[in-house]
This record gives structure tokens, C-alpha cells and sequence, in this order.
């Protein structure tokens, strides 16, 4: 099997893009993993997957699939790159385009500087949202926020749990640099306290409106960006009263502007992501 991709970047995050609509598509997960692998296949956190949409209010179906090849809900820098692959590849014309994906339907929006804007719906901070089973744990109110003392092998750690349309477990760090990323991300990602997993993020105020973040993202390992773990360690802030709208977040990749207006009473309010996305090269590559 040929398949014709396109490799593209979001502050660093990095993605297998692939045209469904063109070409005849057979994914398993040992296929996404050759694709995503850095040494033996192209090399990606995801591979992302554009196909026609059933749902007469969208534009497009948005797929997406970590390296380890299993399929999960939302990739916000995915989102962002789908826009400009979709332009590139001349599939749409739309500045703003509407995509189903597997955690509800998102609003990517092309600006005229060439950064996208997504509208990434609304957070939600209901344990079940996450797949985030809270019976039996210790929970403590930070700002309108509440955080639960989650168990790890020997220590505890305090996290604070939203959905961004995928399950985050975000805690807030002294120091980014020191932040036990890799074993503390491992072990919240299989927790047993989450249905489906969870992506770690590790989150340091710098101000009221700069955050440095750091995400152990489900099936990828440590990224150098995460668009939905950057939407929710702000809001998260936001509604712990210690940041303010809109924040940029800092990951090691590059910069990701965050705007969210708390209501704080759950009723509808979307967080507003931008940030740049760009094609890095494009080719073919034959699977057996």
C-alpha cells in the first residue's frame, strides 16, 4: 500500500497527515505505529486523518491517532494544522471550517497572519467528563476549582481534572524544569482512576497571564506542545483564580494563545485557541 502524507508541526507538536477523501485508507493500529515511528516510519506524536463527513453540518471528519496507534477524541494543534492541510491540499476554500471529531465538533478558523484559531468548545469539569472516577478521595477547593489527592505507587500528587473533549489531569509546578514529567506522566496516563487514561499536564505560573507548561500526552509520551493540555491547564488557572484571559502558554515547542471567559456556573463558555501550524515536507511512503 502507497500512501501520500503530508508532515506538518504546531508549536512543535508534530503530525502524519493523511487525505482520506483522495485516497483508500486502511489503518490498524500496527499501520498508525509505523507511520509514527522516528526511526522505521515518518515520525509523529499523531497521525491525523481528513475524511468526507456524514453530518450535513460539517465540513469534514477529523480522525486522530496517537503513536501507539490507538484512536482518541480531540488534538487541538491538530486542528490547527488540519486547516492549512486542508487549504494546501485544495479540499476547502472555507477561512472557517466546521469538523466532526470523535469528542463533538470543533470551528478551526484561518487569520489573515496565517495562525489558525480553534474554537475548542467548552471545558468540562465534572469528574465523569474525564472518565475520572473521584469516590473515596480528598478533594480541596482552589478558587472555584476542585483538586483530589490522587494516589500514586508511593506518594500522592494533587491534580486538578477537565476535559477539553479528552480527559487532562493538570497540576500545578514550582518549577517546570524539575517537574517529574516522565514517571509521574506515566503513571497518571494508566491510573486506575481513569476510564480511558488521561493526559498529564505539569503547569507553572509565571504570571497572571503566562504559563509554562509541560504535558505527558496518552500513547505519545512527552510532547513538545499539546493544544487541548494547553486549553486545559489555563482554564484550570483561570478558575483557580490564579490567572487571567487570555494566557499564553509557553511549551517547549513555541507559544499557544488561550482565551476563556469563566462563567462559573458551567453554562457554555468556549475556550478560544491560536497559534501556527506549517507544513514541514510532504511524500509518499509503501506499507506492506
Amino acid at each position: 500500500m502507497r500512501l501520500r502524507f503530508t508532515k506538518m508541526q504546531g508549536a512543535g507538536n508534530d503530525f502524519v497527515m493523511l487525505d482520506g477523501i483522495a485516497q483508500k485508507l486502511v489503518l490498524d493500529p500496527a499501520t498508525v505505529r509505523k507511520l509514527a515511528d522516528r526511526r522505521l516510519g515518518i515520525g509523529a506524536d499523531q497521525v491525523l486523518v481528513v475524511e468526507a463527513s456524514d453530518d450535513p453540518q460539517a465540513d469534514f471528519r477529523y480522525r486522530i491517532f496517537n503513536a501507539d496507534g490507538g484512536e482518541v477524541e480531540q488534538c487541538g494543534n491538530g486542528a490547527r494544522c488540519f486547516v492549512q492541510f486542508v487549504h494546501q491540499r485544495g479540499l476547502s476554500t472555507k477561512r472557517r471550517i466546521r469538523v466532526v471529531t470523535t469528542g463533538g465538533m470543533i470551528e478551526p478558523r484561518l487569520e489573515d497572519d496565517g495562525s489558525v484559531s480553534v474554537d475548542m468548545g467548552v471545558p468540562d469539569f465534572a469528574p465523569q467528563a474525564s472518565g475520572f472516577d473521584a469516590s473515596g478521595l480528598r478533594r480541596r477547593r482552589v478558587g472555584a476549582i476542585d483538586v483530589w489527592q490522587l494516589p500514586l505507587d508511593n506518594s500522592s500528587v494533587e491534580v486538578g481534572v477537565v476535559s477539553m473533549g479528552n480527559p487532562h489531569a493538570v497540576q500545578f509546578v514550582e518549577d517546570i524544569e524539575a517537574a517529574p514529567v516522565e514517571p509521574v506522566g506515566a503513571m497518571l496516563e494508566k491510573h486506575r482512576r481513569f476510564a480511558n487514561g488521561v493526559n498529564a499536564g505539569f503547569a507553572q505560573i509565571v504570571d497572571r497571564s503566562h504559563l509554562r507548561l509541560r504535558v505527558w500526552e496518552r500513547g505519545a509520551g512527552e510532547t513538545l506542545a499539546c493544544g487541548t493540555g494547553a486549553c486545559a491547564a489555563a482554564v484550570a488557572g483561570i478558575r483557580a483564580g490564579l490567572l487571567d484571559s487570555p494566557v499564553v502558554v509557553r511549551a517547549r515547542g513555541g507559544e499557544l494563545k488561550i482565551q476563556w471567559m469563566d462563567s462559573r456556573d458551567d453554562s457554555g463558555t468556549s475556550v478560544q485557541m491560536s497559534g501556527p501550524a506549517s507544513k514541514v515536507f510532504e511524500g509518499e511512503i509503501e506499507l506492506p
